[in-house]
């Protein structure tokens, strides 16, 4: 999985089509990732310390990766995510549309 912790993605499919969020988990092996403000969902919670009497509480689910695409800064565009081996041997990841270096 090439996408990170803390990039910016837009959601290319699906309810929440267009929407952009940033990355605050990734789960490799069930290839999803859970994107700030995207798939909030509502959980009924049976009575405990935290809630005496029980509560809804919204939770943000993860999405398939699929779904969401890095989204390029300069552009505001999707964009694929491409690796440059550099001199030294090691590797970066590039945007595929401008061939600049993802941060």
């Amino acid at each position: 999985m090439r996408l990170k912790k803390g990039d910016t993605v837009i959601v290319r499919a699906g309810k929440y089509k267009g929407q952009t969020g940033k990355i605050s988990a990734t789960h490799p092996t069930l290839n999803k990732v859970t994107v700030e403000g995207i798939n909030i969902v509502k959980k009924h919670v049976k009575p405990n310390r935290e809630h005496p009497q029980g509560a809804i509480v919204e939770l943000t689910k993860p999405i398939w990766v699929g779904k969401v695409s890095i989204l390029e800064p300069t552009t505001k565009k999707a964009s694929r995510i491409g690796m440059k081996v550099n001199e030294d041997g090691t590797k970066t990841r590039i945007f595929k549309t401008t061939g600049k270096e993802i941060k």
